[in-house]
């Protein structure tokens, strides 16, 4: 099994990376993807929140109200420890059973958007860095998010550089070009990542 970090600023493409890097047949594990799930409704850790926080924090449809959580968590340092306390072993263990129900010889990709700036690099075999220069992230976040510059700048600014994130880059994707690019990139990748696991 390999295990592979991929990371990238906001706005980089790491989103399509870590899709096209699924269809050539990696298992993909989403951290942000599972911290969404372990708090759906019906869920332990959205009962866990609610006892926590109260239920302020339900949508009417029941579900999680997450722009309020943030708004408290955000706000208030010991908040956000009692958040991540009853979130993140339940994300460590969902992310536990991914990886022991993957093929012996799988490459399996870790979507981590904090890697860099978290320190995780040692804990992966590969780290990939989808990288974009700082003016196309920006064009992307405002163009296609429908940020404002303001607030995706603020965005940026709270993540670690590209000179921090391509530090602690085994691989790099240059994703400044077209889809067609990217995808000759990722293949390329997907090539040399499945020859290390090969017996």
């Amino acid at each position: 099994m390999l295990k592979v970090g991929l990371t990238g600023g906001i706005g980089s493409g790491k989103s399509e990376v870590s899709a096209l890097l699924d269809g050539h047949g990696a298992v993909v594990i989403d951290a942000d993807k599972i911290a969404r799930e372990v708090v759906e409704p019906g869920t332990p850790g959205l009962a866990a929140v609610v006892a926590e926080f109260g239920e302020d924090v339900l949508l009417p449809s029941g579900g999680l109200d997450r722009e309020k959580v943030g708004r408290i968590v955000f706000a208030d340092p010991e908040r956000l420890a009692a958040l991540n306390a009853i979130v993140h072993p339940l994300v460590g263990e969902r992310m536990q059973e991914l990886m022991d129900a993957a093929p012996a010889d799988a490459v399996v990709v870790y979507d981590v958007p904090l890697l860099a700036e978290n320190g995780l690099a040692p804990m992966y075999d590969e780290v990939v860095v989808v990288d974009a220069p700082e003016e196309t992230q920006l064009d992307r976040l405002t163009s296609r998010r429908g940020m404002t510059e303001e607030d995706a700048r603020a965005r940026m600014a709270a993540q670690a550089s590209r000179a921090d994130r391509r530090a602690v880059a085994t691989h790099i994707i240059d994703n400044s070009g077209t889809l067609d690019d990217l995808k000759a990139q990722v293949d390329a990748l997907w090539k040399t990542l499945t020859h290390r696991t090969a017996p």
